[in-house]
């Protein structure tokens, strides 16, 4: 019987091999291609280089003579990380409000912001741009990042209440009994407890902002202002000769951030999604 088990085991595990290598064989085809010369690229299909140079990422680092890549890469760090502060600023303080707090028209408030989980963004572009534009943000980080500040983002709302409601009620009965206001229970009693939830907040945020490229394609139009998203499209010019080398190069330098929050606080990210989004 233990014989069988363990095969079985081996099976299981071969099998989810298999489909984990279908599905990173492409970023692993891309990372191998930005070592190869640009025209290996698609004539050697193979992993692994039979050439390998750097020259890939020397030219895509450069990006022209005026804006180099490093450029783009602050600022998707300057949007990214000013979202994932907004978000956790915003989104704590109004999970704390719906899921402790009892205020005139709470159930109506919790309703509209369920409800625009539900809504396309495509369907509101078009009023915000107006909007944006008569408050003379376009061409800036401001539609980006501002919204961010004021709990927009419904689903890690959402996410911070489920995880608060799991958090015992007699912790706050106490803290109150203590003295402590309603501001100081959630900074001194919630916010602490709530290190897994903020984990996984903080890394969709930046993950999601890193990654947008609708957005900022719609409200960035000077080439100093743009992303790594809007930088790499430009290595593709349908009317003249695409850099693909340097594109995957990269686009391999883009995935170095995302990569190490996930190798870093993984745990926590389990944690946070285990304890919040199957609670209800």
């Amino acid at each position: 019987m233990y014989k069988k088990n363990k095969t079985a085991e081996w099976v299981k595990f071969a099998i989810l091999l298999i489909f984990a290598l279908l599905v990173l064989y492409p970023l692993i085809w891309m990372v191998g291609s930005s070592f190869k010369p640009e025209a290996d690229i698609f004539t050697d299909l193979g992993i692994i280089p039979k050439q390998f140079t750097l020259e890939n990422y020397e030219i895509g680092w450069r990006s022209n003579g005026r804006v180099t890549f490093s450029t783009y890469f602050l600022n998707s760090i300057i949007v990214s990380g000013l979202c994932v502060i907004g978000n956790l600023f915003s989104c704590t303080l109004a999970a704390f409000a719906f899921a402790r707090l009892n205020f005139k028209g709470k159930n109506l408030f919790f309703a509209l912001m369920m409800m625009t989980m539900m809504l396309p963004q495509h369907a509101i572009i078009v009023p915000q741009y107006v909007y944006f534009y008569k408050l003379g943000w376009i061409d800036s980080f401001s539609p980006l990042v501002i919204p961010k500040f004021l709990a927009t983002d419904a689903f890690f709302v959402y996410l911070l209440i489920q995880f608060i409601r799991g958090i015992p009620r007699e912790l706050d009965e106490a803290a109150i009994v203590d003295g402590c206001s309603a501001y100081k229970v959630f900074w001194k009693v919630i916010l602490p407890l709530c290190q897994p939830a903020l984990v996984t907040t903080t890394i969709f945020t930046f993950m999601w902002s890193w990654n947008d490229f609708f957005t900022q394609i719609i409200y960035l139009r000077t080439n100093n202002k743009y992303t790594v998203t809007l930088a790499l499209r430009m290595f593709v010019d349908p009317t003249a000769k695409s850099a693909f080398g340097a594109m995957f190069a990269m686009s391999t330098v883009s995935i170095i951030p995302i990569l190490l929050l996930f190798v870093f606080f993984q745990k926590q990210l389990i944690e946070g999604i285990a304890t919040s989004g199957l609670k209800g």
